[in-house]
Protein backbone atom coordinates (compact mmCIF):
# COMPACT_ATOMS: atom_id res chain seq x y z
CA UNK A 1 0.00 0.00 0.00
CA UNK A 2 2.82 2.45 0.89
CA UNK A 3 4.43 1.47 -2.70
CA UNK A 4 1.02 2.81 -4.65
CA UNK A 5 0.63 5.73 -2.33
CA UNK A 6 4.24 6.81 -3.33
CA UNK A 7 3.07 6.68 -7.33
CA UNK A 8 0.22 8.61 -6.85
CA UNK A 9 1.56 11.42 -4.37
CA UNK A 10 5.26 11.24 -5.36
CA UNK A 11 6.31 15.01 -7.32
CA UNK A 12 6.36 14.77 -10.80
CA UNK A 13 4.44 11.83 -11.21
CA UNK A 14 0.67 13.04 -11.50
CA UNK A 15 0.09 13.17 -15.38
CA UNK A 16 3.66 11.78 -15.86
CA UNK A 17 3.34 8.41 -17.60
CA UNK A 18 4.78 5.38 -15.71
CA UNK A 19 6.64 4.33 -18.84
CA UNK A 20 8.65 7.14 -19.10
CA UNK A 21 9.24 7.21 -15.47
CA UNK A 22 10.59 4.10 -15.60
CA UNK A 23 12.57 4.44 -18.42
CA UNK A 24 14.54 7.72 -17.58
CA UNK A 25 15.24 5.89 -13.68
CA UNK A 26 16.68 3.17 -15.62
CA UNK A 27 18.75 5.76 -18.00
CA UNK A 28 19.97 7.56 -14.32
CA UNK A 29 21.33 4.38 -13.02
CA UNK A 30 23.01 3.76 -16.25
CA UNK A 31 24.67 6.95 -15.50
CA UNK A 32 25.54 6.44 -12.20
CA UNK A 33 27.61 2.80 -13.57
CA UNK A 34 25.33 0.97 -12.28
CA UNK A 35 24.63 -1.23 -15.45
CA UNK A 36 23.70 -4.68 -13.36
CA UNK A 37 20.78 -2.89 -12.03
CA UNK A 38 17.94 -5.05 -10.77
CA UNK A 39 14.15 -4.80 -11.32
CA UNK A 40 13.85 -4.00 -7.33
CA UNK A 41 16.99 -1.03 -7.82
CA UNK A 42 14.83 0.10 -11.10
CA UNK A 43 11.68 0.78 -8.95
CA UNK A 44 13.23 2.21 -5.76
CA UNK A 45 14.80 4.97 -8.43
CA UNK A 46 11.67 5.36 -10.15
CA UNK A 47 9.49 5.94 -7.11
CA UNK A 48 7.06 3.55 -8.10
CA UNK A 49 5.57 0.18 -6.37
CA UNK A 50 8.22 -3.03 -7.28
CA UNK A 51 5.84 -4.34 -9.62
CA UNK A 52 5.71 -1.46 -11.73
CA UNK A 53 8.60 -1.99 -14.52
CA UNK A 54 7.12 -5.44 -14.41
CA UNK A 55 3.69 -4.41 -15.57
CA UNK A 56 5.47 -1.57 -17.75
CA UNK A 57 7.66 -3.38 -19.68
CA UNK A 58 7.86 -7.36 -18.73
CA UNK A 59 11.60 -7.86 -18.30
CA UNK A 60 15.00 -5.61 -18.32
CA UNK A 61 15.70 -6.50 -21.31
CA UNK A 62 12.54 -5.06 -23.11
CA UNK A 63 13.50 -1.75 -20.53
CA UNK A 64 16.63 -1.86 -22.73
CA UNK A 65 15.37 -2.54 -26.02
CA UNK A 66 13.46 0.94 -25.39
CA UNK A 67 16.59 2.80 -24.10
CA UNK A 68 17.39 1.91 -27.52
CA UNK A 69 14.96 2.91 -29.48
CA UNK A 70 15.21 6.42 -27.55
CA UNK A 71 18.51 6.77 -29.16
CA UNK A 72 17.70 6.03 -32.59
CA UNK A 73 14.94 8.26 -32.33
CA UNK A 74 17.58 11.03 -31.33
CA UNK A 75 19.45 10.45 -34.82
CA UNK A 76 16.44 10.40 -36.54
CA UNK A 77 15.75 13.87 -35.02
CA UNK A 78 19.30 15.14 -35.64
CA UNK A 79 19.44 13.89 -39.27
CA UNK A 80 16.04 15.47 -40.15
CA UNK A 81 16.57 18.71 -38.32
CA UNK A 82 20.09 18.66 -40.48
CA UNK A 83 21.30 20.71 -43.22
CA UNK A 84 19.01 19.31 -46.23
CA UNK A 85 20.71 17.32 -48.76
CA UNK A 86 19.57 15.24 -51.83
CA UNK A 87 22.21 13.30 -53.45
CA UNK A 88 21.40 9.74 -51.80
CA UNK A 89 24.91 8.73 -50.46
CA UNK A 90 25.65 12.00 -49.07
CA UNK A 91 22.75 11.40 -47.03
CA UNK A 92 23.58 7.75 -45.81
CA UNK A 93 27.31 9.02 -44.92
CA UNK A 94 25.18 12.09 -42.89
CA UNK A 95 23.27 10.09 -41.29
CA UNK A 96 26.41 7.34 -40.17
CA UNK A 97 27.86 10.58 -38.86
CA UNK A 98 24.77 11.90 -36.74
CA UNK A 99 24.18 8.24 -35.27
CA UNK A 100 28.31 7.44 -34.13
CA UNK A 101 27.82 11.19 -32.62
CA UNK A 102 24.56 10.04 -31.02
CA UNK A 103 26.23 6.72 -29.58
CA UNK A 104 29.82 8.62 -28.66
CA UNK A 105 28.02 11.29 -26.07
CA UNK A 106 27.40 8.68 -23.29
CA UNK A 107 29.76 6.13 -24.27
CA UNK A 108 29.41 3.63 -20.83
CA UNK A 109 25.77 4.31 -21.21
CA UNK A 110 25.54 3.59 -24.66
CA UNK A 111 27.11 0.54 -24.49
CA UNK A 112 25.36 -1.36 -21.55
CA UNK A 113 22.44 -0.90 -23.37
CA UNK A 114 24.02 -2.54 -26.61
CA UNK A 115 25.34 -5.43 -24.33
CA UNK A 116 21.36 -6.09 -23.31
CA UNK A 117 20.29 -6.24 -27.17
CA UNK A 118 21.19 -9.52 -27.57
CA UNK A 119 19.29 -10.71 -24.67
CA UNK A 120 16.42 -12.97 -25.29
CA UNK A 121 13.53 -11.49 -23.86
CA UNK A 122 9.69 -12.96 -23.69
CA UNK A 123 8.67 -10.36 -26.72
CA UNK A 124 10.33 -8.98 -29.84
CA UNK A 125 11.44 -5.31 -29.49
CA UNK A 126 11.42 -2.91 -32.02
CA UNK A 127 15.01 -2.14 -32.24
CA UNK A 128 15.23 -3.95 -35.98
CA UNK A 129 12.04 -2.11 -37.22
CA UNK A 130 13.19 1.23 -35.71
CA UNK A 131 16.89 0.75 -37.07
CA UNK A 132 15.66 -0.09 -40.09
CA UNK A 133 13.14 3.39 -40.37
CA UNK A 134 16.44 5.35 -39.99
CA UNK A 135 17.99 4.38 -42.99
CA UNK A 136 15.18 4.23 -45.13
CA UNK A 137 15.13 8.08 -43.87
CA UNK A 138 18.22 8.09 -44.94
CA UNK A 139 18.23 7.08 -48.15
CA UNK A 140 15.66 9.38 -49.50
CA UNK A 141 14.15 9.07 -52.60
CA UNK A 142 17.19 7.81 -53.85
CA UNK A 143 18.29 10.72 -55.78
CA UNK A 144 21.81 9.71 -57.11
CA UNK A 145 21.24 6.46 -57.25
CA UNK A 146 21.02 4.32 -60.75
CA UNK A 147 17.97 4.76 -62.29
CA UNK A 148 17.67 1.30 -62.93
CA UNK A 149 18.78 -0.22 -60.05
CA UNK A 150 16.72 2.71 -57.68
CA UNK A 151 13.86 0.54 -56.51
CA UNK A 152 16.20 -2.37 -55.30
CA UNK A 153 18.77 -0.28 -54.02
CA UNK A 154 15.67 1.45 -51.80
CA UNK A 155 14.15 -1.94 -50.97
CA UNK A 156 16.80 -3.68 -49.92
CA UNK A 157 19.64 -1.26 -48.45
CA UNK A 158 17.44 0.23 -44.99
CA UNK A 159 17.88 -3.30 -43.48
CA UNK A 160 21.39 -4.03 -45.06
CA UNK A 161 22.35 -0.52 -43.52
CA UNK A 162 20.79 -1.68 -40.13
CA UNK A 163 23.10 -4.70 -40.30
CA UNK A 164 25.87 -3.04 -41.08
CA UNK A 165 25.41 -0.33 -38.43
CA UNK A 166 24.90 -2.89 -35.72
CA UNK A 167 27.74 -5.17 -36.89
CA UNK A 168 29.81 -1.94 -36.04
CA UNK A 169 28.76 -1.27 -32.84
CA UNK A 170 29.14 -4.58 -31.40
CA UNK A 171 32.69 -4.14 -32.42
CA UNK A 172 32.30 -0.89 -30.47
CA UNK A 173 30.50 -2.36 -27.30
CA UNK A 174 32.94 -5.14 -27.09
CA UNK A 175 35.74 -2.51 -26.74
CA UNK A 176 37.52 -4.02 -29.68
CA UNK A 177 36.76 -0.83 -31.53
CA UNK A 178 38.01 2.51 -30.30
CA UNK A 179 35.45 5.42 -30.11
CA UNK A 180 37.16 7.43 -32.68
CA UNK A 181 36.90 4.07 -34.93
CA UNK A 182 33.15 3.93 -34.90
CA UNK A 183 32.29 6.35 -37.68
CA UNK A 184 34.64 5.85 -40.27
CA UNK A 185 34.47 1.94 -39.80
CA UNK A 186 30.80 2.76 -40.19
CA UNK A 187 31.01 4.91 -43.27
CA UNK A 188 33.58 2.69 -44.86
CA UNK A 189 30.81 -0.23 -45.09
CA UNK A 190 28.21 2.23 -46.02
CA UNK A 191 29.78 2.93 -48.49
CA UNK A 192 30.40 -0.34 -49.77
CA UNK A 193 26.80 -1.19 -49.70
CA UNK A 194 26.25 1.56 -51.96
CA UNK A 195 29.09 0.41 -54.70
CA UNK A 196 26.74 -1.72 -56.88
CA UNK A 197 24.17 1.20 -56.92
CA UNK A 198 25.67 4.91 -57.43
CA UNK A 199 27.41 5.54 -60.49
CA UNK A 200 30.47 7.09 -59.10
CA UNK A 201 32.57 5.97 -56.14
CA UNK A 202 31.66 7.67 -52.98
Amino acid sequence: MKNSKMESSSPGVRGEPLRQRVIDAAERLLRHGKADFSMRDLAAEAGVSFATPFNQFGSKAAIMQTLSTRRIDAMETRFAAALPLTDTAERVLLAIDTAAAVMLEEPEINRAVMGWLGTASSSPGQVWARSTALWTLALGAGDGLIAARRAQALDCLPGQLAFAFRGVLSFWTAGELPDEALAPNARALAKTLLLGFTEQRV
